[in-house]
């Protein structure tokens, strides 16, 4: 069995596999966009603890135990104990709910590949509304970028309770961004290649969520890449440069969003007073050129004191604009990538060059991603010998990806980027933290860390460093406990959970309640994978009672 089992060519190519599943889209948005969040570069400070005390080594400790155990992560993790079978059960739905959403960011960046060819392209300008006397209304109180994201390829709707109909255009491009994962599957393993934040608790648990999520901790990826591995590979070393890879990567897409933030700010900024004083000198007759941005404030205040009755008129209509509330605007997810870059692009010589640039490369950030997340589903599948023994590994493979696109149609309606956000916010956060937890918990007291140092040093021929023995056993655990007592109480304090909503009219988004259902959708996304483990462990302790043919003790 074992020499049957398929081998990395060699060990970069497992580095490659590694990198490209990690390094994804969270890198270039959830990363900067949490740095905005909190404080800007002293998020690095968490940012580099957590890396330090919970990246590195729970990488090294997925990666060392998906060598030595040579199995997808049930398999793995039910070999260390029976009874932890249902850690890798979780990795694997976990796994699955990011697979289902994650492949319909893949499905927008073919949308605006494809669109990438236009001249114009088509989020630079406005379209002209159905008298072809003007802009249209929605795209004029928003802008051209967030018209063509929300109206052209969302098609949004106003709430989540509004449904809506699938749109046929994103539900292609859906059906292709899968078929590119399936033909990649196909290939087989060879081919996958501010300060005072600092005492704000969610900086820390953003920080360690984020080294959790990037890094791809607790999915099962890690493990399921890992045991393709020789068992004398060094995997301690490949840790340590995927992790400071993965990380130099976030820093440095930072540094260029922030360049985008600023650009952007500035732009909406000196558009906004260009309106103001167009606006004014209209208003009240005043002489092309004498009202500029230096003395907007001192004619205003004159204005307002001299004409009070037709100056109280024009001020509804006039914006407050201010470069710092730009500045200030954070955009997350989504509307970073499609969103914010895009109004760079625009502006862009040759622009469609830039734009067709961009999308590639997030669809082969996307699709490296995905064929990781599929990795830690299918690995477990075909190591299991009843469901190997029926179906061939392309027929499995097929099967995954199907109900995977079936499923992530639904984020193709009117109302899907709302869903979207839902899976995105929930299906993997509190989760990983309890999966993680267990798994290193496993590792040192149930499995023995004694014994399993010994395993790595028989295996590679390294006495285990006392940083990762340390951490392991001690710091590692004992923070996400922590972590996870704060993401809890913190969900308890927010109330009722509340999601961004696009209103067409206002042009820009308004916050809104979860209804009843999504609650429970979300509910049942974060419970149905962490009740795995201790179902399973309770089903095998049944199982193992009735063989004995004993009767299990009532509490």
């Amino acid at each position: 069995m074992e020499k049957a089992r398929p081998l990395w060519a060699n060990p970069l190519q497992f580095v490659f596999a590694c990198i490209s599943y990690a390094v994804g889209l969270g890198n270039v948005w959830r990363f900067p966009y949490l740095c905005q969040m909190y404080g800007g570069g002293s998020f690095l400070v968490p940012y580099i603890i957590m890396l330090i005390v919970e990246g590195m080594p729970l990488l090294y400790l997925e990666l060392a135990v998906g060598q030595r155990m040579r199995q997808g992560s049930i398999g793995a993790w039910r070999t260390i104990s029976p009874y932890l079978g249902g850690v890798g059960l979780a990795s694997m739905v976990v796994s699955f709910f990011l697979s289902t959403y994650y492949n319909i960011i893949n499905a927008w960046a073919f949308w605006y590949l494809f669109h990438s060819f236009q001249d114009p392209l088509p989020w630079s300008v406005c379209p002209l509304n159905d008298n072809h006397t003007g802009y249209d209304q929605e795209c004029e109180k928003a802008s051209s970028t967030q018209y063509f994201w929300y109206r052209k390829t969302l098609n949004i709707s106003p709430s989540i309770q509004d449904s809506g109909r699938v749109q046929w255009e994103p539900a292609l491009c859906l059906i292709l961004a899968w078929l590119v994962v399936y033909l990649c599957i196909l290939r087989g393993t060879e081919s996958t290649g501010k300060l005072e934040q600092l005492a704000n608790p969610k900086a820390w648990i953003n920080a360690a969520t984020q080294i959790f999520f990037s890094l791809g901790l607790g999915f099962g990826s890690l493990i399921a890449f890992a045991s393709y591995n020789e068992p004398s590979n060094n995997c301690q070393k490949h840790a340590i440069i995927v992790s400071l890879i993965n990380s130099s990567t976030s820093v440095f897409a930072s540094i260029v969003t922030f360049s985008i933030y600023g650009f952007k700010a500035t732009f909406n900024y000196e558009s906004c007073l260009n309106k103001v004083i167009l606006l004014l000198t209209n208003s009240f007759d005043l002489e092309d050129g004498f009202l500029t941005a230096s003395n907007l404030e001192q004619v205003k205040s004159y204005l307002e004191s001299t004409f009070p009755g037709k100056y109280s008129e024009v001020l509804p209509q006039m914006k407050n604009c201010s470069l710092q509330s730009e500045l200030a605007t954070a955009v997350q997810g989504t509307g970073l990538s499609f969103i914010v870059y895009t109004e760079a692009i625009k502006n862009m010589e040759v622009s469609q060059l830039w734009s067709a640039l961009y999308f590639f490369m997030l669809l082969m950030l996307g699709i490296g991603s995905m064929l990781g997340n599929t990795a830690a589903i299918l690995t477990p599948l075909t190591d299991n010998k009843v469901i190997s023994s029926h179906l061939p590994k392309e027929a499995i493979s097929g099967l995954v990806c199907f109900v995977n696109c079936v499923i992530g149609l639904v984020f193709t309606m009117e109302a899907g980027n709302y869903w979207f956000d839902i899976f995105n916010e929930y299906a993997a956060t509190l989760s990983l933290l309890l999966i993680v937890l267990v798994e290193t918990i496993a590792v040192c007291y149930v499995y023995g860390l004694r014994r399993f140092e010994s395993d790595l040093k028989a295996m590679t021929g390294r006495a285990l460093n006392w940083y990762w023995k340390a951490m392991w056993a001690g710091v590692s655990p004992l923070l996400i406990i922590s972590l996870f007592v704060f993401y809890l109480s913190d969900y308890i304090l927010t109330g009722t959970l509340q999601y961004q909503a696009w209103d067409a009219s206002q042009g820009q988004l308004v916050t809104k309640d979860y209804p009843p259902y999504a609650l429970a959708v979300i509910g049942l996304l974060v419970a149905s994978s962490i009740m795995c483990i201790p179902l399973v462990a309770l089903g095998t302790f049944i199982m193992r009672c009735l063989k004995r043919g004993d009767t299990p003790p009532v509490a």
